[in-house]
């Protein structure tokens, strides 16, 4: 897992960073193990901590943004939109890949009044 953290208008902390870290960790199997995590904490005039987090892999590029008064609020909440995201692109994956296996069994078939 490589990291690569971005502050704007702020200082991330060592213990935010671990934390930051620790809940990344738990999300790394679904990704590629050489997957590019990109981290960018930023703070607004109103105190409002903006996280936005950036995993890019060999195939796509997953994105997630949350604002909240604390950087762990933001990042607990960044963490779930990601878990959702590739999950939902791996369902989707996998049924084109069970469309494919179908059409391909179809066009196989002996009998034509087969039915699948």
């Amino acid at each position: 897992m490589k990291t690569k953290f971005l502050a704007k208008d702020c200082r991330i902390r060592e213990s935010e960073q671990e934390y930051i870290e620790k809940r990344l960790s738990e999300i790394e199997d679904l990704f590629e193990k050489n997957s590019l995590y990109e981290i960018e904490v930023a703070m607004d005039k109103k105190g409002f901590f903006r996280v936005e987090v950036n995993v890019s892999d060999a195939r796509d590029l997953i994105r997630a943004e949350e604002t909240s008064k604390s950087v762990e609020g933001s990042i607990d909440m960044v963490i779930d939109k990601l878990r959702v995201q590739i999950v939902k692109e791996k369902d989707k994956r996998r049924d084109l890949r069970e469309r494919g296996g179908r059409s391909i069994k179809k066009g196989l078939v002996i009998d034509e009044s087969a039915r699948f």
